[in-house]
C-alpha cells in the first residue's frame, strides 16, 4: 500500500477551511489534471458520490469516489468505488497558538492535512483506453511519478484561494511506497 501525506498551516477558523474542502467539485480549480468534478448523490456529507474526470497526456479517466465519514470541521474521509482502492482523508486541526512564522494579520489558523493511501498495484488495466504500443505499467509507473506533484500544487492553490492571497507555503510531504 502507498501513502501520500502532504499538511500545512492554513491561517483561517477550522471552520472555513473544513466547508472549503468539503465543496469536492471546487477542487477542478486547482488540480492540473482533474478536468471536471460533479456530484452524483448527496449533500456533501456521508454517502455523497462524485465522478472525478481525469485527464494526463492522451489519456482520460473518471473516477468514482465517495465520501465514507465527516466530523466538522476536523475530518472528512473520502474513497474510490472502483477500479484501484484508494482511501483518504483531509484532517483540521486547530491551532492553540499561532506559529512563530504566522503572518503578522493572522489571527486565527490551523494545520490542514491531505492523507492518502492506494494500492497501486490494485489498479484495473482494463479501466483506460490506451493508445496502441503504450503498457499499462508504464502509464501506471508515470502516473505514480505525477501523484506527490500534483498532492502538493492542489494544497498550494487551495491554501491561496482559502487565505485570499498568494503566500509562501510550507509543506511537509511524507511518501511511503510499498511498490519501490
Amino acid at each position: 500500500m502507498d501513502e501520500l501525506v502532504v499538511s500545512t498551516d492554513v491561517y483561517v477558523a477550522p471552520e472555513e477551511a473544513y466547508e472549503f474542502l468539503v465543496d469536492l467539485p471546487r477542487y477542478e480549480r486547482y488540480s492540473e489534471y482533474l478536468d471536471r468534478v460533479s456530484r452524483t448523490h448527496g449533500d456533501g456529507g456521508p454517502g455523497s458520490r462524485y465522478a472525478l474526470r481525469f485527464a494526463w497526456w492522451k489519456l482520460t479517466y473518471t473516477a468514482r469516489s465517495e465520501v465514507t465519514d465527516v466530523e466538522p470541521p476536523t475530518r472528512i474521509d473520502w474513497r474510490i468505488l472502483k477500479d484501484i482502492r484508494a482511501r483518504g482523508s483531509w484532517r483540521i486541526e486547530p491551532f492553540d497558538d499561532l506559529p512563530a512564522d504566522a503572518p503578522d494579520d493572522a489571527t486565527v489558523g490551523c494545520r490542514v492535512t491531505f492523507e492518502v493511501r492506494f494500492d497501486a498495484e490494485s489498479a484495473d488495466a482494463s479501466s483506460v483506453s490506451l493508445p496502441p504500443l503504450v503498457s499499462f505499467d508504464w502509464v501506471l509507473d508515470k502516473v505514480r511519478g505525477l501523484v506527490t506533484e500534483e498532492a502538493e500544487r492542489v494544497v498550494r492553490r487551495a491554501v491561496a484561494d482559502l487565505e485570499g492571497r498568494d503566500r509562501e507555503v510550507t509543506l511537509v510531504v511524507r511518501e511511503d511506497t510499498d511498490a519501490v
